[in-house]
């Protein structure tokens, strides 16, 4: 839901500096979490008869579909936000930044277990 509202009315300018670009950084870091805590959410829901990459399919998929989702509700319900091209692309990326971290993680020598 709060991607649906207008944060425009919030003001910055007392803080001291600017950040260029910092909305679609913002997407980028959101959707790399979203990608990492959602395939280890996957993997632990399923008490691990889903694999790591498979759930870091699931995932990326998910997210990026959830990201377009959410960019064609903003263009045909809000008036004050717009969809952005840009913001599916650093959503996708954030997306991809997730799952390859956590395919990182699991790549180890002594890669994270589950028990159960």
């Amino acid at each position: 839901m709060l991607s649906l509202f207008s944060f425009s009315n919030v003001d910055l300018d007392g803080v001291g500096f600017q950040i260029p670009y910092a909305d679609k950084l913002t997407h980028f870091v959101f959707y790399m979490v979203f990608g990492f805590l959602g395939s280890l959410f996957v993997r632990e829901r399923t008490r691990g008869a889903v694999n790591i990459q498979k759930a870091t399919k699931i995932m990326v998929v998910s997210a990026i579909a959830y990201g377009m989702l959410v960019e064609v509700l903003q263009y045909a319900f809000t008036t004050d936000r717009m969809a952005e091209w840009a913001d599916v692309v650093a959503n996708s990326l954030g997306a991809f930044a997730g799952i390859g971290l956590i395919r990182w993680i699991f790549s180890k020598e002594k890669p994270l277990k589950w028990k159960f």
